[in-house]
């Protein structure tokens, strides 16, 4: 059985044939390009699916559903998106209008949802009945999996896990609150850090390997302290603790066997992962039990989300 996973991001609408091996056969994307009408938005995913299927060396026909990742609150009743703030959509009948244009089943969850169903199916969560997904990219994504199925609450709203807060009244987010974890631990925040520092101290490295403050990104300051920069392994250490911060509650919350995180800055490997887990382990409230929560990376990169898509009505 062939299914048609779409991963509807900030910055890209990415589709992909999945098989039963949980495997992408083919995909095809295009830029999300906020912002623009929705129906636009909904259009280049009907679009990139077809192309998708015929890279594939298939026909619709060969198709037996389509699933989609997409921000924010999902009804996965209705095949509603309630809200997607980074979208600004409100009240959107994705579900019925894919249905329509596509002539498949659509079944639709939250992105970060769809992306730790993903890792539970073929990757780093692989076997894995309990756990958690972190996402850390221009927001801060979470997937919860608990006995093996999604967590999402009775409205489809929980799982936001980047909108709990670290600090109170703190960096203002997006979601209108102050403090949240998104605000501090999101790829997008530690470039906003890596800008200050650079700001406070124009003699750091960080500007020789940037240039300017328009050219930085979230390994700017990982670079600088590899070359020895004060600043830059200052950034990154606040930058670490801000993550573990999070990943110490989600692991006190909901005890899960394995937490995986994904995104670009994962690319670090043990750089971050390495004194992120000794934080955990000083403070974790479970420090004393025989079992622990592993900490990993995720497998499967911008994938997780098109296969967890693609998952969703099996």
């Amino acid at each position: 059985m062939y299914t048609i996973g779409i991963d509807l991001g900030g910055t890209n609408i990415v589709a992909g044939v999945v098989n039963d091996n949980y495997e992408i056969v083919a995909s095809a994307k295009c830029k999300t390009a906020m912002p623009r009408p929705a129906e636009e938005i909904l259009e280049d995913m009907a679009k990139v699916s077809r192309e998708a299927v015929k890279k594939a060396g298939l026909t619709m026909d060969d198709i037996h559903h389509v699933g989609i990742g997409a921000p924010g609150t999902c009804n996965t009743d209705t095949g509603e998106i309630e809200y997607a703030n980074n979208l600004g959509f409100a009240n959107l009948m994705v579900g019925p209008i894919m249905h329509e244009k596509l002539g498949k089943p659509v079944y639709i969850s939250n992105d970060a949802d769809a992306a730790a169903l993903g890792e539970v199916k073929a990757g780093a969560a692989q076997g894995s009945d309990n756990c958690v997904c972190i996402t850390l990219g221009t927001g801060v994504g979470g997937g919860v999996i608990i006995d093996g199925k999604i967590q999402s609450g009775f409205n489809f709203a929980g799982g936001e896990l980047g909108h709990t807060v670290i600090t109170v009244d703190g960096e203002d987010c997006s979601c209108g609150r102050r403090g949240c974890w998104e605000a501090y631990a999101s790829a997008t925040a530690l470039i906003r850090q890596t800008r200050r520092a650079m700001e406070a101290h124009p003699d750091s490295v960080m500007w020789q390997l940037a240039g300017s403050l328009d050219n930085v990104n979230g390994l700017t300051a990982f670079d600088a302290m590899r070359a020895g920069d004060a600043v830059g392994t200052a950034v990154v250490d606040a930058y670490i603790r801000y993550v573990a911060c999070g990943i110490t509650n989600m692991i006190n919350i909901f005890q899960p066997e394995i937490i995986c995180i994904g995104g670009g800055i994962c690319k670090e490997g043990e750089t971050l992962l390495k004194p992120l887990r000794e934080i955990v382990e000083q403070e974790r409230y479970s420090k004393y039990s025989a079992k622990q929560t592993r900490i990993c990376t995720a497998k499967l990169g911008n994938d997780a989300g098109v296969i967890g898509a693609g998952c969703l009505g099996r």
